[in-house]
């Protein structure tokens, strides 16, 4: 009887262990799980139990086997992960990477032809030129060779030219954002910003504690001269930020006069501009001026990253500025980035041989032609219940309903159709963009985007008004 028992309690020990294992999410493929001796071996029970819990989970559907393979988790059935938190962005966060998922929320350009694999193989060559040395030079602010190229492409003349000590290079865009909230010292100061805007710039100021105030864009992503105005003139503003051309997530280019006449604004307040440059690479207007090339460098600092059209193995942020040098270089000497110079070197490399910019030529058409093929079939599908702002770069569409609707329950209802997209709310800490979302044309998994497109319809129909 005694041995009876405990063989139960190995079962039903092993029965939970092997559960665990079936609802960590590996990716897009069925898991292999352990093998019968393997599992016999790190649990210290007989191959016997192993065998027999295996086997209900196969007929539960659970797990299936292969001859001379071993057993696989089925990635349809693994437990869905709980929110437990009313959190809208963590509620996206924790479902965008459940397995199975038509994730319609990311604004990952570069995954659509990304330049991981020539920077790869290039990283390999340096490796081979480049021996690690017994004492690493120092370089806290980035690789000189990478900073140089950086500067060498945002210089546009003799006016608005930069140096490699203008730039610092981070480990991630985060990180870099962090730094210049310190160096600005704008822990309870003011911050005026444009919107919508990025949701990881407005958690990052949010987080710490940045008064921040909002300039709403129009459709056609143009500012308000006079309510800009009054704000600088009524409030204690430290800091403006305002995208380089293209904004993110509307898409839209801001028309070159609005451009000069927020030029002449901020030039005659003097205040400092933190210049967003993370899209300009993806702006179809490739010779279409920058707001930085009309503004005095020495109230500006321009912050970018590489994922944007590189890809994920170059996630680098980086930051140039002419003013603030020290407090820049102490900075980053105090965080430590741990930077790869030789990933640094591969980078600085792809731009030098001219394969950045034919790179980009490339990808900018692949996303406009995605785009374009989601907008039409939006117009198509539900063309009488939202507008859509017709973007000018980058992989996302911007998308109000005409009927004020509760677009947290429409997130919600198409999450329930394992469909997961971006609310507007997200992009404003003010409450505004309740009736958009913003939609990624680049990548829908096991959807079509026709089929999403219906389910989007369905679900702006039937919600109720907001």
């Amino acid at each position: 009887m005694k041995a009876a028992r405990e063989s139960d309690f190995a079962y039903q020990a092993v029965y939970r262990y092997l559960q665990q294992l079936i609802n960590e999410p590996e990716g897009d493929a069925d898991a292999r799980l352990p093998s019968l001796r393997q599992l016999s071996v790190r649990l210290s029970v007989s191959i016997s139990t192993i065998q027999y819990a295996y086997s209900l989970l196969e007929k539960e559907g659970r797990v299936y086997s292969v001859a001379k393979s071993g057993y696989y988790a089925r990635l349809d059935s693994r437990a869905t992960l709980p929110s437990g938190s009313d959190d809208l962005l963590e509620t996206l966060y924790i479902n965008a990477r459940r397995p199975g998922m038509c994730v319609l929320s990311a604004d990952e350009p570069a995954s659509l032809h990304p330049l991981e694999g020539p920077l790869l193989t290039l990283e390999r060559v340096l490796l081979r030129q480049y021996p690690r040395p017994t004492q690493p030079l120092a370089q806290p602010c980035g690789d000189l060779e990478l900073r140089t190229a950086l500067a060498a492409r945002y210089t546009t003349s003799p006016a608005h030219c930069w140096h490699a000590d203008d730039v610092y290079i981070g480990a991630d865009l985060r990180g870099v954002l962090e730094v210049l909230i310190c160096v600005l010292e704008l822990r309870h100061a003011t911050v005026l910003v444009e919107s919508p805007c990025d949701w990881v710039i407005l958690q990052l100021l949010q987080a710490s504690d940045v008064r921040v105030l909002e300039i709403p864009l129009s459709a056609e992503g143009v500012f308000d001269p006079l309510q800009l105005e009054t704000l600088l003139e009524t409030e204690p503003v430290r800091l403006v930020l305002l995208s380089s051309a293209l904004n993110m997530p509307q898409g839209s280019v801001i028309p070159q006069v609005n451009l000069h006449s927020i030029a002449q604004l901020l030039a005659r307040h003097g205040t400092w501009v933190l210049e967003n440059d993370c899209y300009s690479e993806l702006d179809e207007r490739v010779a279409g001026q920058r707001l930085r090339d009309l503004l005095d460098h020495d109230r500006l600092l321009v912050f970018s990253t590489f994922e944007k059209f590189i890809g994920a193995e170059a996630p680098y942020g980086f930051v140039l500025s002419r003013e603030l040098r020290n407090e820049l270089q102490r900075h980053f000497l105090l965080r430590s980035f741990r930077l790869s110079p030789i990933r640094q070197r591969a980078i600085a490399r792809l731009y030098a041989s001219g394969r950045v910019d034919q790179h980009l030529h490339v990808l900018r058409r692949l996303l406009k032609e995605r785009r374009t093929h989601l907008v039409q079939l939006l117009n198509q599908r539900l063309g009488d219940a939202v507008q859509i702002v017709e973007p000018q770069g980058g992989a996302t569409v911007w998308i109000r309903s005409l009927r004020a609707v509760d677009m947290g329950q429409v997130f919600r209802d198409l999450l329930k159709q394992q469909v997961v997209i971006a609310p507007g709310e997200l992009f404003s800490l003010q409450g505004l963009h309740m009736h958009h979302l913003r939609l990624s044309a680049v990548g829908h998994g096991v959807h079509t985007l026709a089929a999403v497109a219906g389910l989007l319809g369905d679900a702006l129909r039937l919600a109720p008004g907001d």
